[in-house]
């Protein structure tokens, strides 16, 4: 698939031009708060804003910045914090899955690598902080940067293409596990499926591997995150706190997504908590790490490259970052999608829970038939009186994603290449 690069140069041109025969005041006004507004969209939302609060309060906190200022920040901010993320895409030429003749993911695994770039997003924030960037072809300066190359490295052999104790977040081992949900190598995952599965895969990664002791995974069933269930899995016997990713398969409308979700989605993706959203369209997954207007920002796994050998001293990195942003508007995708949040200590947490209801629920909506997102139960799921079937919950949110007869493809005729105006 070939990936539009966007030369920020030539993006940014158009927004300083002027027609001489348009030189109006109000006409000018205009433009430098147009030019404000999608700035401050672009980056307070894919660094997932430094803000516990609405993208109104972000775009009030900055108004006063020099326009340069905030033109300079947030294109530089924008391309670092993208290409810092890491990108798993398809591989081929990868050793041969247990129970299967599969040699490559190509076709059937982009929900399963949307999985694995949302957890590794966690990871990155939990080992390296949510402000580490990754610079490229720069030689290692200090004992700093070596130790951050070391676990930037670590956290993407986590991810090498073959069974091995040393990569327990594997592709090989999510298929593995995926048994376990009644999915066999080669079936296709909607993104509660995976959400499941990514579970079942850190807690067995924590039975081999001692860095993941500081680390647990909630899933959210019938959309509902349960306060004391939370407290129960974070604390520990010698009362510390474990960080958590915490992630909330949801249904945002019945056939289509409903846009009066739009603005929640959005704003949820401004909060520092939120690691990013695993849906897309049927049979077409990607991870959305922010927006710009009403378009969704993406990775996108449909890229099949050769398998990377991670167990290599210095293996090449370049192929687990992407330089390419690309969008797809809001209103065309699947109802079905996961969110994801990190929250690495209990005082957060317990912020966490005192803000999020205030983005949940759709603005503006005169009937309070309106479902929000998700929802908070400060109790426990097991004194919820007649709990919804799991396998239900699972499958039900799933069956879009997983009807048969639908191929997926390795092109996205909704996406476009990230630009600025």
């Amino acid at each position: 698939m070939a990936h539009a690069h966007a030369n920020v140069a030539d993006l940014a041109q158009p927004m300083f031009s002027r027609d001489p025969t348009r030189d109006n005041t109000e006409e000018t006004v205009d433009l430098k708060g147009k030019m404000e507004s999608r700035l401050l969209s672009m980056w307070n939302n894919v660094k997932f804003g430094s803000l516990e609060s609405s993208t109104e309060i972000g775009t009030e906190a900055t108004v006063q910045q020099p326009m340069e200022q905030i033109f300079g920040e947030g294109i530089e901010g924008f391309k670092s914090d993208f290409t810092s993320k890491i990108w798993l895409t398809y591989r081929r030429e990868f050793p041969t899955m247990s129970g299967s003749t599969f040699t490559t993911d190509c076709g059937w695994g982009c929900m399963l690598r949307s999985g694995q770039m949302l957890l590794a997003q966690a990871l990155v924030c939990h080992f390296l902080g949510r402000s580490w960037r990754w610079t490229p072809e720069r030689p290692i300066q200090n004992a700093r940067e070596f130790q951050e190359d070391y676990i930037h490295r670590m956290i993407i052999k986590w991810f090498g293409d073959k069974s091995s104790v040393n990569s327990p977040l594997s592709i090989h081992s999510m298929v593995t596990l995926g048994e376990t949900l009644g999915k066999k190598p080669g079936d296709w995952y909607g993104p509660a499926s995976v959400a499941h599965c990514l579970k079942a895969v850190i807690s067995a990664a924590s039975q081999e591997n001692y860095e993941f002791d500081s680390l647990e995974m909630y899933v959210a069933q019938d959309s509902t995150i349960y306060i004391e269930d939370v407290y129960t899995l974070c604390r520990t016997a010698t009362d510390s706190w474990k960080s958590l990713i915490l992630l909330v398969p949801v249904k945002l409308g019945n056939d289509k997504f409903n846009p009066i979700y739009g603005p929640c989605l959005t704003s949820l993706l401004t909060l520092e908590f939120c690691i990013g959203i695993i849906g897309g369209r049927p049979k077409h997954s990607l991870y959305f790490v922010g927006y710009q207007d009403d378009r969704l920002i993406h990775l996108d796994p449909h890229y099949c490259q050769e398998m990377v050998d991670v167990w290599q001293p210095n293996f090449p990195l370049s192929s687990f970052h992407c330089r390419s942003p690309r969008k797809m508007p809001i209103n065309k995708m699947d109802p079905s999608c996961c969110i994801g949040f990190y929250i690495p200590t209990e005082r957060q947490f317990d912020n966490f829970v005192n803000i999020i209801t205030s983005f949940l629920i759709p603005q503006g909506v005169a009937s309070n038939k309106e479902y929000p997102m998700f929802s908070i139960n400060h109790g426990s799921q097991a004194n919820v009186i007649d709990p919804s079937n799991v396998r239900y919950s699972i499958y039900e949110t799933d069956q879009n994603w997983v009807t048969p007869g639908v191929n997926d493809s390795d092109t996205d005729l909704e996406s476009e290449e990230f630009v600025l105006v």
